[in-house]
């Protein structure tokens, strides 16, 4: 990138608490970097922060439901420890409601779903594994939900599935932490939680937000458009960076 006549940027998608990537990024300074959200920045070094971008979707491509169909939460995502499964596993438990996983299980979690969460499932008949599922049950999926859990544990650089169910209408449950509080507004399109308690507690405020106003987020906030006019200030601002620098050392 150094060599390239024309400015670059990059765009970092993972998580960056681990302590090679800190190492790593100490001796490229001076690369523009684009986070994809600004709790994602917390572990670096001082880099050069070209912008921070959050991700957006197609207002299309999943519908907006004025109400939700189905008495259940759902969970969608992997079938990891950091996601926490059993989490909304106790969660959906305790609140009386069933639950509806849509999960894949990746090679490295086997052991984890084998030991853990599958003995889980089998003993909680409120809950209901799905599977991985593609665009069109998805929609229906988080569509119909009464809320998405997203009960992580881990600092999540972005979560993509949360600003999916905004864009059905659908609130979130979330706990706090990696970019949760800055894509969830609390008490507008879900709800912020410290712990289980917290999270059965928000199923009682669910019917005070309005899933029209969660859509209306989604879209002034969350959209691929929006993403893509940040994207192209960002690239506006090293050009004209760039060409700043070629004229001074022209002069």
């Amino acid at each position: 990138m150094r060599e390239l006549k024309a400015p670059s940027v990059t765009t970092l998608h993972g998580r960056l608490d681990l302590p090679d990537l800190k190492l790593f990024y100490q001796v490229f300074r001076d690369v523009p970097l684009v986070s994809i959200s600004h709790a994602q920045r917390l572990p670096m070094p001082p880099v050069n922060w070209a912008g921070n971008v959050h991700h957006g979707l197609p207002r299309d491509l999943l519908p907006f439901g004025q109400e939700a169909r189905g008495d259940y939460l759902a969970f969608l995502g992997r079938i990891s420890p950091e996601k926490r499964p059993d989490r909304a596993i106790e969660i959906a438990t305790r609140a009386g409601l069933p639950l509806k996983i849509a999960a894949k299980v990746d090679k490295v979690d086997q052991a984890y779903w084998d030991q853990r969460i599958a003995p889980m499932i089998r003993s909680h008949p409120n809950v209901e594994y799905i599977g991985e599922i593609d665009e069109r049950r998805k929609a229906g999926l988080l569509g119909n939900a009464k809320a998405l859990l997203f009960p992580i544990d881990w600092p999540e650089p972005f979560g993509l599935v949360m600003i999916e169910a905004m864009a059905c209408g659908t609130p979130v449950i979330a706990f706090k932490t990696g970019s949760v509080p800055e894509i969830i507004e609390d008490g507008v399109t879900g709800f912020v939680v410290n712990s289980v308690d917290q999270a059965i507690e928000a199923f009682c405020h669910l019917p005070e937000l309005d899933r029209g106003r969660i859509r209306a987020t989604f879209e002034r906030r969350f959209t691929v458009e929006r993403m893509a006019d940040e994207y192209l200030e960002i690239y506006r601002q090293l050009g004209a960076s760039s060409t700043e620098r070629e004229l001074r050392q022209v002069a």
